[in-house]
């Protein structure tokens, strides 16, 4: 199996409700993003797929969807009100951990048509979480 990387930065704030650590207050990441793309054999030009073809179909909805963002819970009582201030938010069901977000991003990746093995995303440079295709 083959795969490359790609990775997109993006900046975001957020917060977790129902968390007694201090990521239960408003704060936030210059987060880096890996998207990894596998395949059996490779194309015509030697690629998995080209470096520009990940970015162009993916960077794009980073920077509208996420990109200087709070990406918060639904049910977050400052949604309302950030939104009644032209604050730009992006809502996720559940709260939203790094974990939480390299899902978002792999799927968003297959809606994309990327054949994505694998998103970490670097919350800071020492902590990553990363979602996988576990049927590969």
């Amino acid at each position: 199996m083959y795969s490359v990387s790609k990775r997109i930065e993006f900046c975001y704030g957020h917060r977790l409700l129902d968390y007694d650590g201090n990521c239960r207050y408003l704060h936030g990441h210059n987060a880096v993003v890996e998207i990894e793309v596998a395949a059996a054999s490779l194309d015509g030009q030697n690629m998995v797929i080209d470096f520009n073809e990940i970015k162009a179909r993916l960077k794009g909805w980073i920077d509208r969807e996420l990109d200087h963002r709070m990406i918060l819970r639904h049910d977050d009582p400052l949604v309302a009100v950030l939104r009644s201030h032209g604050e730009p938010i992006y809502l996720l069901d559940s709260n939203p951990t790094a974990e939480r977000i390299a899902r978002l991003l792999f799927d968003v990746s297959r809606e994309h048509g990327l054949a994505v093995a694998r998103v970490t995303v670097w919350e800071t440079p020492t902590s990553s979480a990363t979602y996988a295709d576990t049927r590969a």
